[in-house]
């Protein structure tokens, strides 16, 4: 029931809302829609662009499904961009936002092997990157709104340790993981990995504020 209501909430309201701009008389030049890599399942060390194949998991079947209901308004002659959104990197929430005080505590560690890899980006970037998707007539279709520097979760668990100056020696084994939140949660959210790359931004011209994991932590985390 809370897969149906997670897959609706996507599907549901991005329909309306593409059907609502196709059909107005003055149509907007651009309809931006927001997902995420999760679309590419889970990859390993495989190098992921917008032109790579898509996953079969559960989440990769949400943003599936989130961007085939903006085709009302592509079909009207708006400009659709799928932003594939990566690990946006801000002490105000997301995956920093949780981990962060258990960090500062000396409580962090890499999750399961570490060996998944984390597509994280800046959040000025990511504001960056949807400013360049608006004005860029040119860009259209997936567009992944990631770091040019992914990492594993050991390294990112590393680097963060560094810049909180604090050890990072309380790993979370892959079994304490899915007693904890079940095993699909956890091998689809926090196991999987996907290793993307930039490349439609970075051929549009798009350039980072932030293109290193530790240069775009010190930065929201004042270090």
């Amino acid at each position: 029931d809370r897969k149906a209501r997670v897959m609706e909430s996507r599907r549901q309201g991005t329909r309306l809302l593409s059907e609502a701009l196709a059909g107005l008389e003055r149509k907007p030049r651009v309809l931006l829609s927001a997902s995420a890599v999760g679309i590419y399942g889970d990859r390993g060390e495989d190098l992921l662009t917008e032109d790579s194949e898509l996953g079969d998991l559960f989440l990769s079947d949400v943003c599936k499904a989130w961007e085939e209901e903006t085709k009302a308004a592509e079909a009207a002659g708006i400009r659709v961009v799928h932003l594939r959104i990566g690990l946006v990197m801000t002490a105000k929430g997301g995956v920093l936002g949780k981990v962060l005080m258990l960090f500062k505590l000396g409580g962090g560690g890499k999750l399961g092997s570490g060996k998944q890899y984390m597509s994280w980006v800046a959040l000025d970037d990511v504001v960056g990157a949807i400013h360049h998707a608006l004005f860029d007539e040119e860009m259209r279709g997936p567009v992944n709104v990631v770091g040019p520097a992914p990492v594993t979760n050991a390294v990112w668990t590393k680097t963060l340790g560094k810049v909180l100056g604090r050890p990072t020696f309380a790993p979370a084994p892959a079994f304490a993981l899915r007693a904890a939140l079940g095993r699909q949660m956890a091998d689809e959210v926090l196991l999987a990995g996907q290793r993307v790359l930039p490349k439609r931004l970075e051929e549009a011209g798009f350039s980072f504020s932030y293109p290193t994991l530790e240069s775009s932590l010190r930065h929201t985390l004042g270090k």
